[in-house]
């Protein structure tokens, strides 16, 4: 791993924190007959990076972007073309005289071959497309087999031509592709598994389907079913075939991709895994000096201590920029940690490595004075969003236009709701363990979100210095005698520390069968007590697109404006954006824009792909139990009295 100096010692810079896909090329380095070993080359700084206006160094840039995504086109349509010169009848000519020269068998075989190419070469094409070096040297290396396989299946001289001219235009483009692969774990096995799995399940099929006309008896869709899976595994499926040369290559087809299957799979269960390196001891150290000397600048700058970020740091330790790989977009979040002159060293960094993997940088969140900085880097700026911030010492409750906020306020508190506010430090280890358990329990088995406004935990022994809000109902009788209830826990606010004089929101839940206007009266709460804890700023929840929403409800708003409102409104269905906006804007909060910085328009698809995987609106299945296991323990764990209130 790559060390920099931090002062006076060096430090560790993890490069890769990694969700999502890889680059497709795990299954064909199994194959040690069209496999090439992995390689780290170093991009030529002349064709990663192009001088900024300003001088720093820039985006990563290549000299002709558009040969990546064309080479890939090209590898897959000529996948596609060897599974289907495989599975179709050969010229009748042509087979006659290669049977003068090898043997029938040997024929049949390399189209068997020929169709694990062609699968092979489709799964590698996404990685092409990624510019990743071990997919171009696997794909040159089953262009140049395949070329082999042509001629011995059937004399395909057309077919074994086209290849050989994509290995040479590969070869003359190999400068495009220098991307270093990802990181990968075991998992990667089952992933890869099924995928080839389900591949050849479907070109078994089709084979069958090209020789339905020497299917002898039925031949029902599941027993071409059973057919495949059996031919898998070695085992003649239950269909038989009037022509033994369609009979052979069926089964040396099905046994030929069962078996590369099996040894990729096996191959990614035994190898070292290159797991997805996380946060160290001295780089949390190292962020959180920087907090602590530079923390009030940004709001959301104690979330980069998330345990699935990492960070990469400046030459001079400085400045850091915390970041996660997701679906191959290298996202950060926030400004840059440190001293603002240290930034385009951490930003400089940033984008070598973004370049180094051919991920696409992005940020999410950023600041005004963070998005000149990345501007300046080469980034295109967009504003998306405010931050709602409310300044403790002009805050109250009086005014028409606050009404409804004291409304909820006294109707919570005529109902007997009191609440405790304290730091971290301040409550015993017991109690934190509890409101861990309640707050988890509170939100079930609904997925976690946030990744820029959000710390992933609460009662961890290094967060001593974030603030909990905690609103407790009267308590009140014991219907089955034996005295009243104690005070029940009903809602509670986690917030972390904005440098030494501010809170940033981080968690909100509550006991869903509580009274309405909880969370109100926990906000208006944590801004009574912020005096007695030294807090003169609260930063409350992120509205997206909080400026297009205000001006699309005002008087003499464009037909444009009003209708990009109407959108925001019906996505609010699937995502809080009007209702948190409606929310925040109920405090009368100072706003704060937010920015997004991405590298072209073309990119935006795909960094908003990446955006909404990392704050978990976007999620993938995963094999667990858990969500059964909390369901059960719900079931079979006994309420008291009071719980069921």
């Amino acid at each position: 791993m790559p060390t920099v100096s931090r002062g006076s010692r060096p430090m560790k810079t993890n490069e890769a924190e990694v969700d999502g896909h890889g680059d497709g090329i795990d299954a064909i380095s199994a194959v040690s007959a069209v496999s090439a070993p992995a390689a780290r080359v170093s991009p030529r700084p002349s064709r990663l990076t192009r001088p900024s206006r300003t001088g720093l160094s820039a985006l990563p840039a290549w000299d002709r972007p558009w040969v990546p995504p064309a080479a890939a086109a090209l590898v897959f349509v000529a996948g596609l073309i060897d599974i289907l010169s495989a599975v179709t009848p050969g010229w009748r000519s042509r087979l006659d005289m290669i049977r003068q020269i090898l043997p029938g068998a040997v024929s049949q075989q390399a189209a068997a071959f020929t169709v694990v190419v062609g699968l092979f070469l489709l799964l590698l094409a996404g990685g092409l497309r990624r510019r990743k070096r071990r997919a171009w040297h696997g794909v040159v290396a089953l262009l140049a087999a395949s070329i082999v396989l042509h001629v011995v299946k059937g004399l395909d001289y057309e077919e074994a031509v086209a290849s050989a001219v994509l290995v040479v235009g590969l070869l003359l483009a190999r400068g495009e592709f220098q991307a270093k692969g990802d990181p990968t774990t075991r998992w990667r096995a089952l992933w890869v598994g099924m995928i080839l799995a389900t591949a050849s399940v479907t070109v078994g099929l089709l084979l069958l389907q090209v020789g339905g006309g020497r299917l002898l008896g039925a031949h029902p869709l599941s027993a071409q079913f059973m057919h495949v899976v059996e031919g898998l595994i070695g085992v003649h499926g239950p269909l038989r075939f009037s022509s033994e040369r369609v009979s052979d290559l069926v089964t040396r087809t099905l046994l030929t991709m069962g078996l590369l299957t099996t040894i990729a799979v096996v191959y990614l269960a035994l190898r070292p895994p290159q797991p997805q390196p996380k946060l160290s001891d001295d780089d949390i150290a190292g962020m959180r000096a920087l907090l602590a000397c530079h923390g009030d600048a940004d709001s959301l700058g104690y979330f980069a201590l998330r345990s699935d970020k990492t960070v990469v740091w400046s030459a001079t330790g400085k400045a850091c920029v915390p970041y996660r790989v997701v679906s191959g977009v290298m996202l950060a979040s926030g400004d840059p940690l440190g001293d603002n002159e240290a930034w385009p060293g951490a930003i400089r960094e940033f984008l070598r490595i973004a370049a180094e993997h051919a991920w696409i940088p992005a940020v999410i969140g950023c600041s005004e004075t963070g998005g000149k900085a990345w501007e300046r880097a080469g980034l295109s700026v967009l504003e998306f969003g405010d931050e709602a911030i409310i300044d403790v010492r002009t805050f109250t409750l009086e005014g028409r236009d606050m009404r409804n906020v004291r409304q909820a306020v006294g109707r919570v508190e005529r109902a007997g709701y009191t609440y405790r506010a304290l730091r971290m430090r301040d409550l015993p280890a017991e109690e934190r363990t509890r409101l861990k358990a309640q707050a988890a329990a509170w939100r079930g088995t609904e997925t976690e979100r946030g990744f820029s406004m959000a710390l992933g935990r609460i009662g961890a022994p290094a967060d001593d210095g974030c603030v909990v809000l905690m609103a407790f109902d009267r308590g009140g009788d014991d219907p089955a005698g034996g005295g009243g209830c104690e005070p029940q826990l009903r809602a509670l606010l986690h917030f972390v520390p904005w440098g030494s004089r501010g809170l940033s929101l981080d968690l909100m839940v509550r006991d869903r069968n509580a009274d309405n206007g909880l969370n109100d009266f926990l906000i208006v709460s944590a801004l009574r007590a912020a005096g007695g804890l030294g807090v003169d700023r609260l930063s409350l929840n992120f509205a997206f697109f909080r400026s297009a929403l205000e001006r699309g409800q005002r008087l003499g708003a464009g037909p444009v404006t009003r209708c990009f409102r109407k959108l925001l409104v019906f996505l609010s269905r699937w995502f809080q954006i009007d209702s948190l906006y409606r929310f925040n804007a109920k405090f009368r909060p100072a706003w704060s824009p937010r920015y997004i910085c991405f590298p072209a328009n073309r990119n935006l698809p795909r960094i908003a792909l990446a955006m909404l995987e990392a704050e978990a609106f976007l999620s993938w299945p995963r094999l667990t139990m858990r969500p059964a296991a909390h369901r059960l323990r719900r079931l079979v764990r006994p309420a008291s009295a009071c719980d069921r209130r």
